[in-house]
């Protein structure tokens, strides 16, 4: 038999098969290589976090008596090399970085070109604090309080030129020599302070703060100037600074005492006061702290231990654990509020805000100008200034929210 050989046929398809896969493969690989070399834009995409958001304030403010660079402090200072930086010299002392904010009342206008001497002034008790000084205070303090018994003393027009030379140099500003004058007794300021938020950053921040400035040596304030103050505590902290009292006592006299109690009963969570030269007693009133008189900070009265001490304030105020987002809205107002005469009460009420809820602790910084120039009390001075101010007494019965540091 013929041996029969199989016909081998040529099958193309499977050709094309091999070859696609081939082809297929080799993509496969270079996509995996270049996938290796370049990532896809999905995998270089960064994932945005949220923003952070605030949880906690902390505001480390420094409140003051008197202050003053008039009169003799003047001569003082143009003697000196260190011209109008002079009284501020050694306030570097208090470690002003560890605060937040100062606060004093700042008793005197500031008029420029005034040509009295300082004898003229001393016998007329008609003051004015150049404006020249100004630059240097406003490394320093952030507010003044203007309600006192001689911002008037160059006038209506020396009391709104003085408004202008303080805005000039950023530093806020309430209350009025005329206690009449409503509309200027509370004042909503900027209060710096530190916002700790939830990605543990701290920024420096403003919030709103109600400022209350009443001046009582020849008029007591009203009862409708003190009810101002309620409109502002129910959104607020509210902090009065009034300026009245014998000069020259200890311990405040009865109708200074009531007067300061009815800032308390309308409103204030607390009461710093100033004008009689000489520190005064505290007191713990419905649980909260008045300070009857702060004394002299920065004055040219040299002639007795009790003119040349005076003792600051140290507030505290902590918001912990809050509502992020309403905390958040009070911070939008910030910086906003530094101007006078805003709106930003309207604003937090046209808001419906919540009202804060501020902790308030107190201490007391010692300071001392004998010898032309301020800086720190010694360690006797201050033991004194603490018994006069009967301070451990008063701290013992404060009441939630308020305490001692």
């Amino acid at each position: 038999m013929k041996e029969i050989k199989a016909k081998r046929h040529f099958r193309p398809w499977i050709a094309f098969s091999i070859v696609g896969v081939l082809i297929v493969a080799a993509g496969i690989a270079g996509a995996l290589y270049l996938i290796q070399k370049n990532p896809s834009s999905n995998d270089s995409v960064e994932v945005v976090k949220p923003a952070p958001k605030p949880i906690s304030v902390t505001a480390n403010t420094l409140f003051f008596g008197n202050a003053f660079w008039g009169r003799y402090i003047n001569d003082w200072s143009m003697a000196s090399p260190l011209k109008t930086a002079y009284p501020f010299s050694r306030l570097n002392e208090f470690n002003r970085q560890d605060y937040d904010a100062w606060i004093a009342g700042l008793e005197c206008p500031t008029v420029a070109n005034f040509s009295q001497t300082s004898a003229q002034e001393d016998s007329t008790l008609s003051f004015n604090c150049s404006p020249d000084y100004l630059p240097e205070a406003a490394k320093w303090f952030t507010a003044f309080t203007l309600a006192n018994n001689h911002t008037d003393n160059r006038g209506a027009e020396g009391f709104a030129e003085t408004k202008v030379h303080l805005e000039q140099n950023g530093i806020q500003y309430f209350g009025h020599y005329d206690p009449d004058q409503l509309k200027d007794v509370c004042e909503v300021i900027a209060l710096p302070m530190k916002v700790t938020y939830d990605d543990e950053t701290v920024k420096k921040q403003s919030l709103p703060v109600a400022m209350c400035g009443y001046h009582g040596v020849f008029k007591i304030p009203s009862e409708e100037s003190l009810a101002l103050m309620e409109q502002y505590s129910k959104v607020m902290p509210v902090i009065a600074m009034p300026h009245m009292g014998v000069e020259y006592k200890a311990s405040p006299d009865e109708l200074k005492t009531r007067t300061y109690h009815a800032l308390i009963d309308h409103g204030a969570d607390i009461v710093v006061g100033d004008h009689p030269h000489w520190i005064q007693t505290t007191e713990a009133y419905k649980g909260r702290l008045i300070v009857y008189s702060m004394g002299n900070f920065m004055f040219d009265q040299q002639d007795t231990a009790e003119v040349v001490r005076s003792a600051a304030i140290r507030v505290v105020m902590d918001v912990k654990d809050v509502d992020s987002a309403n905390l958040a809205k009070w911070l939008v107002l910030g910086d906003d509020c530094k101007a006078f005469h805003d709106d930003c009460l309207v604003r937090i009420q046209s808001e419906s805000l919540m009202k804060l809820p501020f902790e308030y602790q107190f201490g007391v910084v010692g300071t001392n100008d004998s010898g032309k120039i301020v800086k720190p009390a010694t360690t006797d001075q201050q033991a004194s200034i603490l018994q006069r101010l009967n301070w451990s007494q008063t701290m013992n019965q404060l009441q939630a929210p308020y305490s001692s540091l």
